[in-house]
């Protein structure tokens, strides 16, 4: 139950300044909280409450906390002016896309000047590899990234490892492995003026990095070389790019310029230039990491060879070595995640690094709408393991690709910061796990829930028509709902007939599925 106890309010430092459209706006910051909160209006209902008692919680050190708000209660200013005040790093999880997108939305709103990334699946169509026994079908893998998405993930990544202001909103795609965070931040370009360093050497480094050169094509992701200029265009980076001036193998100058127009924006100190993609790995970990990948392939061999499955064996070799080429010539391969394992240099059965493994220790975590998306974590694993066996057995990939997964349930559970669990309906899971429940009842509005009334099914068509008559004399619409179509239609017809018209000459009415 929520405490009946008045919560003092902590001390702000507040300034008020006008929007573009006129509408004042006052802009919090707490002590020692490096975020900006743009309030649009103070809390109100039951949001003072609901905020000072998770602010408690967090305090207190519990490690699951319940949001119980009913719909229209502003749950997601109640997590903002969480964030604000504790002034830690946070990451809202939320079940699809399409919520993850309001709530990304929403939080760039409140908190315009501080770092709030988006964290999706990048993209826009995938179909994963895999294969039918029963048709002896291989299904190519087949995908299409979406550039954005992808910009944006990295950015989520670079500003976890370079901020204290973050706020991350992400769907299940937080527990699907990527690069290991250590190895990621191994790979940085770091440059600063006055550095020196030879111009072959920077190319060097950003070809490792996987950035492409383009030099008539400068894109994100890419450099290009003009003489003692090296511009970059880095991955993560959705408007501005980076020129190194050298002088005599020394870094005379660094500016941030317009990729489009060219025109300088500033001159900056320093730079770290962040890796294209979150599987880059410094060569010497390629390196162990094929010898790794030989020495699985040679016991992958055997078995088939044992087992008296040439077709396998042959199948497993040949894609296998393909890969093994690409890796030292190139240091990437088409499909590295399912070489995760020998790349992270974890054991068998091990859980994969995921964007988990990049949140600071004191970070926070929203669970939102959690009686579905804490399901959905936990059912996403099974899904994934019956698709790579298949590949495993039919010698399409090796054993050690059943550990590019996302994680089980209780190795999430591992990993979870301390969590809010953010509901109307909250699950057995979060009834069973939440230290404290905090009730969010009252609506900043006022509004209430509209009552519920139950009458007789045998006089409930003149129920109708009293309440229909009612709201017509108030001016007001009237929609009525019915368990099928079918129904509807019954009830459509039943509206049209004589008696009923006359008493509504004005209506018309119409039937179909509600959605």
């Amino acid at each position: 139950m929520p405490s009946e106890r008045r919560f003092r309010p902590i001390p702000t430092t507040r300034f008020v300044r006008k929007r573009i459209t006129g509408k004042i706006m006052e802009v919090i910051q707490y002590p020692d909280s490096p975020f900006k909160l743009h309030q649009p209006f103070p809390p109100a209902g039951d949001q003072p409450t609901a905020i000072a008692g998770l602010l408690e919680g967090l305090s207190d050190g519990l490690a699951y906390q319940t949001l119980l708000g009913v719909t229209g209660s502003g749950k997601t200013y109640t997590m903002a002016n969480v964030i604000a005040q504790s002034g830690r790093p946070a990451i809202i999880m939320a079940h699809n896309k399409t919520l993850a997108a309001q709530l990304y939305a929403e939080m760039r709103e409140f908190f315009p000047e501080n770092a709030v990334e988006y964290f999706v699946s990048y993209y826009d169509y995938y179909q994963p590899e895999a294969y039918v026994p029963s048709r002896d079908l291989f299904i190519e893998k087949d995908s299409a990234i979406n550039e954005h998405i992808e910009q944006m993930r990295l950015s989520a990544t670079k500003n976890l490892m370079t901020r204290d202001d973050v706020i991350i909103v992400a769907t299940v795609s937080a527990i699907y492995g990527i690069g290991d965070p250590t190895e990621y931040q191994q790979m940085v370009l770091s440059v600063k003026e006055g550095d020196t360093i030879e111009q072959r050497d920077i190319i060097a480094t950003l070809v490792s990095m996987q950035y492409e050169r383009g030099d008539l094509d400068f894109k994100r992701g890419s450099f290009r070389v003009r003489g003692d200029v090296i511009d970059v265009y880095p991955a993560e980076s959705s408007e501005n790019a980076l020129r190194i001036s050298l002088f005599d193998d020394e870094i005379d100058r660094l500016d941030m310029f317009d990729p489009l127009s060219g025109s300088l924006i500033q001159r900056v100190g320093r730079y770290t230039v962040f890796p294209s993609s979150h599987y880059v790995t410094p060569r010497d970990t390629v390196l162990r990491a094929c010898e790794s990948i030989k020495e699985e392939l040679r016991e992958r061999i055997d078995f088939f060879t044992k087992e008296n499955r040439p077709v396998e064996q042959q199948r497993i070799e040949q894609r296998t070595r393909f890969d093994l080429e690409m890796l030292y010539e190139m240091g990437f391969c088409k499909g590295i995640e399912n070489y995760s394992r020998h790349f992270s240099g974890k054991k068998e059965g091990e859980p994969p690094p995921t964007l988990m493994d990049y949140l600071p220790d004191n970070a926070i975590m929203f669970i939102d709408e959690s009686h579905v998306t804490v399901t959905q974590i936990g059912g996403m694993y099974k899904g994934d393991a019956s698709r790579k066996q298949n590949l495993v057995d039919y010698g399409f990939r090796l054993p050690s690709a059943r550990d590019n997964r996302p994680l089980k349930f209780h190795e999430f559970e591992k990993v979870m910061p301390q969590t809010v669990f953010v509901s109307a309906t909250p699950a057995k899971y979060e009834e069973e796990h939440a230290g404290q429940v905090v009730e969010q009842v009252v609506r900043p509005t006022g509004l209430v829930d509209p009552q519920i009334i139950i009458r007789p099914v045998a006089t409930q068509v003149d129920d109708l028509m009293s309440e229909i008559n009612d709201r017509i004399q108030k001016g007001e619409r009237v929609l009525v709902t019915t368990l099928t179509k079918r129904m509807a239609g019954t009830t459509h017809r039943l509206l049209q007939r004589t008696r009923h018209q006359s008493a509504l000459p004005a209506q018309r009415y119409r039937h179909g599925r509600a959605r």
